[in-house]
């Protein structure tokens, strides 16, 4: 089997990056409903919920640190995709430009995933 090539490492690279992205993503909005659920309990009142306290934290004072931990992945995150498509994009220029039709699928596959990739960094910015 031949080792793979720079388009398809480039290609797995944003992906995994996508993949990572989509899972912060998923973990904030869990975390959120945790929150909005625990403040919602009409049996947890204020008193109560600071009174649970786990190694000098309240129970709310860690959410809303898990929560505010997620959302500084993002920046982070969105840099090394940019920087992924970056490489990407020039893999692929020269993989067009060789003209090769044994790396048509390749192309392809690699486009797909950066329009995803392009998409989710849209969607952070809304």
């Amino acid at each position: 089997m031949p080792p793979p090539s720079a388009l398809s490492i480039a290609t797995s690279a944003v992906q995994r990056l996508v993949k990572e992205e989509r899972s912060y993503h998923t973990e904030l909005e869990q975390q959120n409903k945790r929150l909005e659920k625990l403040l919602a309990d009409p049996e947890a009142d204020e008193y109560q919920l600071r009174q649970e306290v786990c190694q000098d934290f309240t129970i709310l004072s860690l959410k809303r640190r898990a929560i505010e931990e997620t959302k500084a992945v993002f920046p982070q995150l969105d840099n090394r995709i940019k920087d992924a498509i970056g490489k990407i994009e020039l893999t692929l220029e020269d993989a067009k430009a060789s003209g090769d039709e044994s790396n048509a699928a390749e192309i392809t596959k690699a486009e797909e995933v950066v329009s995803d990739a392009k998409s989710v960094l849209s969607s952070d910015d809304n």
